[in-house]
């Protein structure tokens, strides 16, 4: 939490604030408060996600549109709402989290699916478009992370997605977020529209 991270570093590095997604509102704010506490926008990650182990034809339209205003129209209003402010800092990183279900298919989670394939070409666009503004966007792919997101999966499902990866076991978030680190670092100055899979090798077999 941001308390736990200013009390870990003796001062004011982190503020916390609430962010509905969705509300374009939601984002101006968010990006002005950063601007007023930190003097700008350097790096934005869109993380927000949320899962459903649906069919097409078992996924209701309510189910259908509150994924995609989560998980695809979300990544779109933050990207909106940072790139001006990363434009006049003289360029950005932004990271938007995908999943290794953005590239592949599976017999479920169909709202999942889609959102998360036009969030890994929705980057590549942004990425060409941004490029001259040295605004460099890049997609990661996690593939099993052990993070509460699987609750809504039975453990059944849990340990057969674990069994698709080649090293056989689920990643600890942490282990997504030095990457996530790397591609907001300088050390990643020449990478964007760059897709990072994260997946245990899930995706090579």
């Amino acid at each position: 939490t941001a308390d736990e991270i200013n009390e870990e570093a003796g001062s004011t590095i982190a503020v916390a604030m609430h962010l509905d997604v969705t509300r374009a509102a939601d984002w101006r704010a968010a990006v002005e408060r950063c601007q007023q506490e930190f003097g700008g926008l350097d790096v934005l990650v869109n993380n927000a996600g949320i899962l459903n182990v649906k069919g097409i034809e078992e996924t209701t339209e309510e189910e259908w549109d509150s994924i995609v205003n989560i998980n695809q129209k979300g990544v779109w209003l933050g990207m909106k709402a940072a790139v001006p402010a990363m434009r006049r800092r003289g360029g950005g990183s932004i990271i938007n989290i995908s999943s290794v279900y953005g590239i592949i298919g599976s017999p479920a989670c169909a709202a999942y699916h889609g959102t998360k394939g036009a969030v890994r070409l929705l980057t590549k666009a942004a990425a060409i478009q941004y490029a001259p503004d040295k605004i460099r966007v890049n997609s990661v792919h996690p593939g099993p992370i052990l993070t509460p997101m699987l609750e809504v999966m039975t453990p059944d499902d849990v340990q057969a997605a674990i069994n698709m990866t080649p090293m056989k076991r689920g990643a600890q978030p942490e282990e997504v977020g030095w990457c996530v680190v790397f591609l907001a670092s300088d050390e990643a100055s020449f990478v964007t529209g760059a897709e990072l899979v994260v997946d245990g090798g899930w995706t090579a077999a």
